[in-house]
């Protein structure tokens, strides 16, 4: 079996075209602890969950889209400009690559929603979704429009605290994902792609009324989330999708 990819703070190289540019603003993370053997049922073939001391999470990560682009092109102001939040969990394939894996992408512009869909087969679904600050403190909202289930919602409150001058390894491991794996044709195929490392926070939890987890497929969480983190943002580019990596993993 090939070597695992550590965990890694800064991006690997990615090889290749760009494939989409857009800059990802204002995220919160939010993550709780789940048993592997939960969420493996719900992987791409060729991938399992990826653990820390034993353990594996999903994570409801809400934030601002800004200026999606194709090809290099510049990024589009509003089509490309939306808020988003998504339930992922956290995977590794056959070849050793890190990455997450979508089982929801709630966004609130219907034609990213349905190019996602037709072009990479990721669960994007259309919600009414907005995003407010004042100060310190950021309140992200969302309802399902379609496909469904309509109704399932998210509101989620924090604080922004200091910035986190060591991340932890954990830390790292939630948050520094250099890809995502997608189920194409039968097989898992893995996007990959690179930014600058992440300026976290830490954030204070002041509220989180959520079913969004749930209508992923997966057990409701249990209590708070173990971590709550902050970030401003950071420039993302994708290259290209594989199956398999363009060089051995080190």
């Amino acid at each position: 079996m090939p070597q695992q990819q550590p965990v890694l703070a800064d991006p690997p190289p990615v090889h290749g075209p760009t494939l989409l540019t857009q800059s990802w603003l204002d995220l919160a993370f939010l993550h709780w602890a789940v048993d592997p053997a939960v969420v493996a049922p719900l992987l791409p073939p060729g991938t399992r969950p990826d653990t820390i001391d034993g353990v594996t999470y999903v994570g409801l990560i809400a934030f601002r889209m800004h200026r999606v682009g194709w090809l290099g092109l510049p990024g589009i102001p509003y089509l490309g400009s939306f808020p988003e939040t998504n339930v992922r969990l956290y995977s590794v394939d056959e070849h050793g690559r890190r990455g997450v894996v979508f089982r929801s992408l709630d966004a609130s512009r219907l034609l990213p929603v349905a190019l996602g869909r037709m072009m990479f087969r990721l669960p994007y679904v259309w919600s009414k979704m907005s995003v407010s600050q004042d100060g310190t403190t950021l309140a992200y909202a969302s309802r399902r429009r379609l496909p469904g289930p309509r109704g399932a919602h998210s509101r989620i409150t924090v604080r922004i605290g200091d910035p986190i001058e060591r991340p932890t390894e954990l830390e790292h491991f939630l948050t520094a994902r250099w890809g995502l794996h997608t189920a194409f044709r039968g097989r898992s195929l893995h996007l990959p792609n690179t930014h600058p490392r992440w300026p976290l926070h830490r954030a204070e939890l002041l509220h989180c009324d959520e079913s969004l987890v749930t209508a992923a497929g997966l057990p409701a969480p249990e209590g708070p989330p173990v971590s709550v983190l902050y970030a401003p943002g950071v420039p993302v580019r994708f290259g290209p999708p594989s199956r398999r990596p363009a060089e051995p993993v080190a």
